[in-house]
């Protein structure tokens, strides 16, 4: 998942660091000089990387700091808002034009970054908001582009405007911009072509279509696990064409998180986006404060009730909520559970913003719900009788071996199956509070919307 390995460090810098009673200047620079080498290993920029420590620095070695209560939490506070301000303090979105007008939205990128998909996805949010969204094939040079852009189109809902691969891509931004205006349309995406490397004729190309169509805002789309190579590309392409922001692909991928912590330090330019799976949905807005939380360890629980707001029946969650309170969950509950998971992007997302969630835990839990290991845990459980799904202590070693033969599998996975869903009823057994008790959360709890 996303800065699993800078997160890693970085918890345990600061476990340090809250574990001493008092901080001196030499514990406080000692920290910041772990904290220096997980950034850089993370691939953050050098020059960044500098800047943001020196910032640190100059406000936690302060008397306030050192002579607090808490000076540990007091040095972790600082290092949150200053990464907060690395990747850009206040959340940009795409400012439409008025419904009655059209907006023009450039997507540009290398080959290979995801911006042919990226631009379907941004179609997705745009419709939702009301929008009537044109999807522009103008990448007339890699093959299957065009008919990748139009399944794309057919799964979002939104036309898709081809002209083929004869014409060039500023003719094609042209017409698209004029069917838009006959078809009463408010939104035109222009998908470009990308080059596997930067070149002059790449560069030229999007220039042109800028010069001749009125574009609102030309979106660079990067590929995060590419560390420093995707801010070296966006400082070119800022130079080149001009960008007005960017968006991240493949973060759900990216253990270091490089790109995200230097591109709007070195390019000035705010990331709009971050891609966090292959599913057309999988596209969330960027918040710098919710970002630095997930890195530091401290969870992004708004991020995570809207998911849940979005993908979760309401009526469905209390009754889940209410069996859990009751110590009645069972394996049916539990396989909808994964389902309602999977809506969400998948049990690993939905740990990834859990304040404190990380390393092994994290991975074992992971393990639990597998999308690849879904179907197996599916046959399983259906292989069980009503009674077995519903009183799970019941499972002896004679049930096992039927409800293994019946799977397909081998008896091991059923016993690793019944071993993780204990290890789940015991975690819902530990958060109270969470699961609607009388825990800080209020009645209704933090998770009052998810479904487990």
């Amino acid at each position: 998942m996303a800065f699993d390995s800078l997160s890693e460090k970085l918890q345990n810098v600061f476990k340090n660091l809250r574990g001493k009673g008092r901080l001196t200047e030499a514990d406080v620079k000692a920290g910041l000089k772990e904290v220096k080498l997980a950034l850089l290993e993370a691939d953050v920029s050098f020059k960044v990387v500098k800047q943001f420590i020196k910032a640190v620095e100059e406000r936690a070695v302060g008397t306030d700091v050192l002579e607090s209560l808490t000076p540990g939490q007091t040095v972790i506070k600082i290092v949150n808002e200053e990464m907060v301000k690395l990747m850009g303090s206040e959340t940009t979105e795409i400012k439409l034009r008025p419904s009655n007008e059209i907006t023009v939205i450039m997507m540009t990128g290398l080959q290979g970054a995801g911006k042919t998909t990226t631009a379907a996805k941004l179609a997705g949010k745009f419709k939702i908001k009301g929008r009537k969204v044109l999807l522009t094939a103008c990448d007339v040079y890699r093959p299957a582009a065009i008919k990748q852009l139009q399944v794309n189109g057919e799964k979002q809902g939104v036309e898709v405007f081809s002209m083929g691969d004869q014409n060039k891509p500023v003719d094609i931004a042209k017409a698209a911009v004029e069917h838009a205006k006959k078809h009463g349309m408010s939104v035109v995406i222009l998908d470009t072509a990308g080059r596997l490397h930067i070149d002059e004729s790449m560069m030229e190309e999007l220039v042109e279509i800028k010069e001749n169509v009125n574009v609102d805002y030309s979106i660079l789309v990067v590929d995060s696990m590419t560390g420093q190579d995707a801010v070296n590309v966006a400082s070119t392409f800022v130079d080149k064409v001009g960008i007005d922001g960017v968006i991240l692909t493949k973060l759900d991928g990216d253990t270091r998180g490089g790109a995200a912590l230097s591109i709007r330090a070195v390019t000035g330019k705010p990331i709009l986006y971050v891609g966090m799976g292959e599913k057309l949905s999988d596209l969330e807005q960027f918040y710098p404060d919710r970002m630095a939380s997930r890195i530091l360890g401290m969870g992004d629980i708004l991020t995570m009730i809207e998911k849940a707001q979005e993908s979760i029946d309401e009526e469905q969650s209390k009754k889940m909520v209410q069996k859990m309170k009751k110590n009645q969950f069972d394996f049916e509950d539990y396989l909808e559970s994964m389902r309602q998971m999977k809506k969400m992007g998948g049990i690993g997302a939905l740990l990834s913003m859990m304040p404190g969630m990380g390393g092994a835990q994290m991975k074992q839990l992971e393990d639990a719900v597998d999308e690849k290991k879904m179907a197996r845990i599916e046959a399983m459980i259906l292989s069980m009788t009503v009674k077995e799904r519903q009183n799970p202590s019941i499972l002896n070693p004679s049930r096992k071996r039927r409800i293994a033969n019946g799977a397909g599998v081998d008896i091991s996975e059923v016993n690793r199956l019944v071993k993780q869903f204990e290890q789940s009823r015991k975690m819902m057994k530990q958060m109270p509070g969470l699961m609607g008790g009388k825990g800080k959360f209020g009645k209704k709890g933090m998770f009052g919307k998810l479904p487990f």
